[in-house]
């Protein structure tokens, strides 16, 4: 798997994993990018899932000790 983070439209943060490699993932979205005035990370995922079933947003959290 591989792990991404990714700012949208409204200046969230997320990360995702997926099991596509980056430059897979920058083709994908400049396909998304075509279609969408609007870019929402979780409207991304939704596309992504149609090209990798696996892709999912992850929560991260910080640890400190």
């Amino acid at each position: 798997m591989f792990y991404y983070r990714i700012f949208d439209d409204k200046e969230e943060l997320n990360f995702f994993k997926s099991s596509l490699e980056y430059n897979k993932i920058a083709e994908l979205m400049k396909k998304f990018e075509a279609s969408h005035s609007e870019y929402y990370n979780r409207d991304f995922l939704v596309f992504l899932k149609t090209h990798d079933t696996e892709a999912e947003i992850i929560d991260v959290t910080n640890i400190y000790y």
